[in-house]
């Protein structure tokens, strides 16, 4: 992959009943050369709307890849990998960093009625994960509308596990949340 192509990381951070989500534009060379800021609501349903919102913001036709940090960010507030791919026109990638056997018992556990139903369509909808080894580290990687995901995976990742789009979104959610506490 060349070392100017960019990726969007869109990760959060969150405190009380909001959730700040940053997305970072990253090229694979490292470089940051772009922010955007959305929020969505602690167990809500409209993490996949701040997610098209941090691409929208930035207008920026060179964004080759979408990547999200996991699919149930904000305590279950379910990502539809899906429809952000519908909605940007990008590849797509939820990495996550831990194994686990799902979310669907923890959602059946955590809501009822309609609130568990909504979720649990959302979340099945979702390709399956599929384990990636990078740089002796292993992620976890959905992806919609790309090829060769462990390709993308590892070409933003040139230290340890976390694509760099991701970790410098993460940083930056961290950030604009400790300057609204201020």
């Amino acid at each position: 992959m060349k070392s100017g192509t960019r990726a969007l990381g869109v990760a959060e951070s969150y405190r009380g009943d909001a959730s700040t989500f940053a997305g970072a534009v990253v090229r694979a060379s490292r470089v940051a050369d772009g922010f955007s800021f959305s929020d969505c609501t602690v167990g809500g349903l409209d993490s996949t709307a701040a997610v098209v919102d941090c691409y929208r913001q930035l207008d920026r036709e060179d964004v080759r890849y979408v990547f999200v940090s996991g699919v149930a960010p904000a305590w279950f507030n379910v990502v539809d990998l899906r429809d952000v791919h519908e909605a940007v026109s990008r590849p797509v990638l939820s990495v996550s960093f831990e194994a686990s056997e799902g979310l669907a018992d923890a959602i059946e556990r955590e809501f009822s009625g309609e609130a568990r139903d909504r979720r649990l369509a959302v979340y099945e909808r979702q390709p399956d994960r599929e384990p990636v080894s990078v740089n002796g580290e292993r992620v976890f990687v959905r992806a919609v509308g790309c090829e060769d995901p462990a390709e993308v995976v590892r070409a933003f990742t040139p230290e340890g596990g976390r694509p760099e789009p991701l970790r410098v979104a993460r940083l930056a959610a961290r950030a604009a949340d400790q300057w609204t506490e201020a």
